[in-house]
Parts: structure tokens; sequence; C-alpha cells
């Protein structure tokens, strides 16, 4: 298997940043992986799952191994009266996998479209969007261990989901790889318009009575609007969570803003929208030299090509800062930061 030494990462980020890898190696069998993890050079380095790039950061040169996560494969392993149960390798691009499921009438992904990264990062994130989350469509997923070189199942429990959280974000952060991930899909589709945006999109299209496809096709609409193309323009996509607060701190800001977004969550909490919060602080269109905040999308950090990840760090603590100045709200970023 080859190991290369000084490796540009520049085309494995979707922020375009170029820094060097001190190792990099590409896995395209779970059997490969264990090789890899099993190797002298690789056991003394410290190690860096890489798979789509799209929700990273990298603010330094990696001063160890970056192992590229290529396991691929999408396969029906089961089905009852009521799902079908679909099994994909962690490495395949996540929208594509949603479009196939479309195509062979899989439902329940479609809110998710247009979502960058692979596959393996959907429930590390526990990603989600217009109503749906990954947890919703969780089966489970298989991981392996980087100590035990076994592979394991975890169950939907085991992973501890939260709002863009896992266990395999905090408490197992660097001991797993996760290899496959199997989702319970519908026969019957529940489609779910409760987000505004993608019924008024749906009415655009001239569409009473949608399909998944439909659902998908309005997505994939609204987020082109909003979101740049990383292929065209270095981003990772939204850079901040949204933040949960409480009703009653809602309640005192939005007495000083009543024109605030802000969702309802359970009985006790509200989450506001991060882009608002940012836009109106005044930081929609900011440009510094080579990167900024999108023009459409304030939750979007953007390198206009040539920008450093320490000059985008900064300037997501400068926003950071301004928005706990201005409403007393903490953001937290999304991003991993490297």
């Amino acid at each position: 298997m080859l190991i290369e030494k000084d490796k540009s990462l520049q085309q494995y980020n979707t922020f375009g940043i170029d820094v060097k890898s001190k190792l990099f190696a590409a896995f395209q069998t779970i059997e490969d992986l264990q090789q890899l993890l099993s190797n002298d050079t690789v056991i003394k380095e410290k190690k860096l799952i890489l798979g789509g790039g799209s929700n990273m950061l990298l603010t330094a040169n990696y001063d160890g191994i970056v192992l590229k996560n290529e396991l691929y494969g999408i396969e029906l392993i089961h089905e009852d009266q009521d799902y079908f149960y679909v099994k994909s390798g962690a490495g395949e691009d996540w929208h594509e996998f949603v479009l196939y499921c479309i195509e062979q009438g899989w439902a329940g992904l479609e809110n998710l479209s247009l979502i960058p990264g692979c596959v393996g990062a959907s429930p590390m994130q526990n990603i989600g969007a217009y109503g749906v989350e990954i947890k919703d469509r969780f089966e489970y997923l298989e991981a392996l261990n980087m100590g035990t070189l076994e592979v394991e199942a975890f169950e939907k429990e085991d992973c501890e989901f939260g709002y863009r959280e896992s266990v395999f974000k905090h408490a197992l952060k660097e001991e797993y790889v996760i290899t496959s991930v199997v989702f319970r899909l519908f026969k019957k589709p529940q489609i779910n318009t409760s987000y505004g945006a993608i019924n008024e999109e749906l009415q655009k299209m001239n569409v009473s009575d949608p399909s998944i496809k439909n659902v998908s096709d309005a997505v994939i609409a609204i987020r082109t609007s909003k979101l740049p193309n990383p292929k065209e323009l270095g981003n990772s996509g939204s850079f901040f969570k949204n933040p949960v607060i409480t009703n009653e701190q809602f309640l005192k800001i939005k007495f000083e803003y009543p024109e605030i977004a802000a969702y309802p969550v359970g009985e006790s909490y509200t989450k506001l929208a991060a882009g608002w919060l940012i836009d109106n602080a005044g930081w929609k269109g900011y440009t510094k030299g080579n990167y900024g905040v999108h023009k459409n999308q304030a939750l979007v950090l953007v390198n206009y090509g040539g920008a450093t990840g320490e000059e985008i760090y900064n300037l997501s603590s400068e926003i950071m800062l301004s928005v706990k100045n201005k409403y007393g709200i903490e953001l937290e970023r999304e991003v991993n930061v490297i």
C-alpha cells in the first residue's frame, strides 16, 4: 500500500486550504485499513480520517498521517412490510447516495439532498436539514476500533445523537473509523414539507402532490440559491451551529429584537437562526482580502482563493465575539478545526 509523504491536502478539503500532511494513504477495503493501522510507520503517528473534507477547517500542516476513506458500495440488505434497510460504504458521496436512493424508490433522505460530504460523516455529525436528521433514518453503523482493529456495530442509542453531535465527536473521538452505515428507509413515502421554504419552492414548480423526487428537487433549488458550490468557491457549508436557548432567554431577546428568526425545540427550548444573528450583526457579504462571509448566506465563510485556515478561523472568532456582544448568545463552530 502506498504511503505518500508531504502530500498536499488542497484538493481534499472543500475550503481549498493549501496545507500538507506529513504522511498520506487511502484505503479501499477494511483489510487495507487494518494493514495500515498495523504498519510500524503508521502506528507511531497521529491520525486523521478523511472523508469528503467538507466539514473541516485545516489551520496548519498536519504532523501525522491522513487516512482517506474510500470504502464504497450500496446494497439493499433487508426489507420488511414497511421499510428498506440500505447499507452504504462510508466513503460514498452523500448527495449521490441520496439521489440513488430516490431512484430506487427508497424514501426518507430526500430532505437531506445536496449536503456535502460522505456517508460516513452523516452519523458522526448527525447531519440534518428541512425537518429531518440522520438519527430519524438511522438503523446502525459499523466502525473499526483503531485499537483492536475489530469491526463493531453501533445501534442508535450507542451513538448518543444530539444536534450536530454524536459519540464519535466526543467520547470516542479518534478511536473508531466508521466503515458503513445502514439506513431504515420508507416503502411508503412520508413526505415532509414542514419547512415553509420547501412548500414555496414546490408552488413555483407547480407541484401540489409532491413525490420524493419533487421534494429533493425543491431542496436542491433552495440550497443552490443560498449556498455556494464548494467546487467553485471554497467553503464548508454552514460554519456555525444554530444556538439552542431556553424559552425564557428567547423571550428576553425577542422583546428587543421582535423580528428574530427562531424555531421551537420541544416545550422548553428555542433554536435561533445563527445566520440571522450574524447577518443582523452586519457580517453578511463582509470581505477581507481573499476570504469573507458569503453575500447570500451569513452562515457560510468563504475562501476566494489563497486564504489560510488561520485567517478564516480568526474571522469566525470575530463573528462569534460580535454576536455575543450584541445578543449575549454564544455561537459554536460546526466545522472540525484541525
